[in-house]
């Protein structure tokens, strides 16, 4: 069982590009570490709020999304970059794992690869909540229950104070894995870390 004291943070974004190329990697590792930590994830806030369009960030895009497929392999839909009113407010989908770790705390994690899939491979609009209901079936999750919480004040509340809490740690890039041992905070990964050095930072760690 793990020791609450130790805790691995993960601080990210859904629709972070290089959290979407980590994720296989991170997975892989908590797998290896789950009976020494337990998993908080926060919600970095990558573009908040932002009303930028594709017609804006494209070219941008691109170049990180390539990176981040080279890198990691991971698949990417480039059509989506194409889709001018298509605006990168990545407040959207970081409330609907918060509403998931609401109703499915367990299932927190795989639904925050879900959507990245979603978008970055299928392309689905992460501004519609059709989107996300969709994706909450596939887990159990009744649709109107999720549309219930996800459309409330309060997960709009929550979901800003994710964005608070990875500014009070220091934030400022995503992802970001950060080892609670006690009192302590240490750094593990901030960006793109294979599987295997996450794992043997964190059992340094934790052997000290």
């Amino acid at each position: 069982m793990a020791q609450t004291e130790n805790k691995l943070i993960y601080v990210g974004d859904p629709m972070c590009s290089w959290c979407y190329g980590f994720s296989p990697e991170f997975s892989a590792a908590y797998t290896q570490l789950k009976d020494q930590v337990s998993l908080q994830m926060i919600m970095g806030g990558l573009r908040p709020y932002n009303t930028e369009t594709m017609a804006d960030l494209g070219e941008f895009l691109r170049e990180h999304w390539q990176d981040v497929s080279e890198r990691s392999g991971q698949p990417f839909n480039y059509e989506i970059l194409s889709d001018v009113n298509f605006v990168y407010d990545t407040e959207p989908p970081s409330r609907a794992v918060l509403v998931v770790r609401r109703l499915q705390p367990e299932s927190e994690l795989a639904f925050f690869k879900a959507i990245q899939s979603a978008f970055y491979r299928d392309n689905h609009s992460t501004h519609e909540l059709a989107t996300y209901q969709k994706l909450a079936q596939g887990f159990g999750i009744d649709p109107d229950d999720f549309a219930r919480l996800y459309q409330s004040d309060e997960l709009k509340d929550a979901t800003r104070e994710d964005f608070q809490a990875a500014a009070r740690l220091g934030v400022r890039s995503f992802p970001t894995v950060v080892l609670q041992k006690g009192e302590e905070y240490f750094l593990i990964a901030q960006g793109y870390l294979p599987a295997e050095q996450v794992v043997q930072k964190v059992e340094q760690v934790l052997s000290r």
